[in-house]
């Protein structure tokens, strides 16, 4: 499905963080609706190095981009000369910057601002340069402890939502100078969908959930689950803003979310429906109490107004959707 009127096919596009999971589906969306367009992946890529807390250093891997056809490079967005490399060699038309530390457990504060933050200036710089539309990923995780969640109320909780915060007031910034480019940040809340599996224990609990009921298990919830609820997105709707934005009616930062909030108890239950498989549910006392987010719902009226977004996929919907996958990968990856 084509999302905008614009005709990318003689576009030249970057996609940051493009072997990872929302921008490996950018690169095959331009793939099939826009054969004709050249698409940049950049992305750091696994390897066997981790945080201190045991997570991989970047979950970017090929097997999102199986049958991809367009440009790889292997880059850190934290090398400057790598950097030159793509604005000497390349002249974009749209930067898609998808490339972070992304999980929000990571105690390396000055890594987390240097790779989030400095290198995001880096690459918008480029954008300018170019005449470069940027869109770019901010995070609900700036929201943290907040009760109203809309751009304005943010109080990150973590160092991943401070980064964030300090991207959309980089934009600002760059706004208020009256940049010639659009610059668009879009504040994802609970994606889940095809191409995540390789985030490992950051993919979402929709996956998780559905490997363990296929595996026979009886999924485990936290105690109070069925309140425990999040704004919970499926990645074609996250595409949709992606691509919308590349044409907004004015440049800022924007939620993208269904403004529809759902339990993680839901979750398990239409997967239980849809893979015809019920092992009931197991609850277990929630460790994470004092640092948890118990509720997030996306306000998306201003996403409506810059974009012209609307969410197409409802929690059933979506996982009906996401279902084959759930099973090829549990197949595949798993078993």
């Amino acid at each position: 499905m084509k999302y905008s009127n614009i005709d990318f096919n003689s576009k030249t596009i970057l996609v940051t963080g493009g072997a990872g999971f929302i921008g490996s589906n950018l690169a095959f969306y331009f793939q099939d609706n826009y054969p004709d367009s050249t698409v940049v992946v950049f992305d750091k890529f696994r390897s066997d190095k981790t945080f201190s807390n045991g997570s991989l250093k970047s979950f970017g891997h090929y097997k999102n981009l199986l049958g991809f056809a367009g440009v790889i490079i292997s880059g850190d967005i934290n090398d400057k000369i790598a950097l030159k490399e793509l604005e000497d060699n390349y002249k974009f038309d749209y930067i898609f910057h998808q490339a972070a530390i992304s999980d929000t457990t990571v105690q390396e504060q000055d890594v987390i601002i240097k790779t989030n933050v400095n290198a995001y200036e880096d690459l918008l710089r480029i954008a300018i340069k170019h005449g470069a539309n940027m869109i770019y990923a901010s995070s609900a995780a700036t929201y943290g402890d907040s009760d109203k969640f809309e751009v304005g109320y943010e109080q990150p909780n973590n160092a991943y939502g401070f980064s964030k915060v300090m991207m959309d007031n980089i934009t600002y910034k760059y706004i208020n100078q009256g940049v010639d480019i659009s610059i668009v940040g879009l504040k994802y809340f609970n994606v889940y969908g095809k191409r995540e599996f390789f985030k490992n224990k950051t993919a979402s609990m929709v996956v998780q959930f559905g490997h363990q009921i296929l595996a026979g298990l009886t999924p485990k919830l936290f105690e109070g689950s069925d309140k425990i609820i999040r704004d919970f997105i499926y990645i074609d709707d996250v595409i949709q803003a992606n691509i919308k934005a590349c044409n907004p009616t004015k440049s800022g930062v924007v939620n993208v979310g269904t403004a529809n909030a759902r339990s993680f108890e839901d979750i398990v239950t239409i997967l239980q429906k849809e893979l015809e498989i019920d092992n009931g549910k197991e609850y277990i006392p929630n460790p994470f109490v004092g640092q948890y987010q118990f509720f997030t719902e996306a306000n998306i009226d201003t996403t409506k107004e810059i974009l012209g977004y609307e969410s197409n996929y409802t929690m059933e919907n979506g996982i009906k959707a996401y279902i084959p996958e759930i099973k090829r990968l549990y197949e595949s990856e798993v078993k």
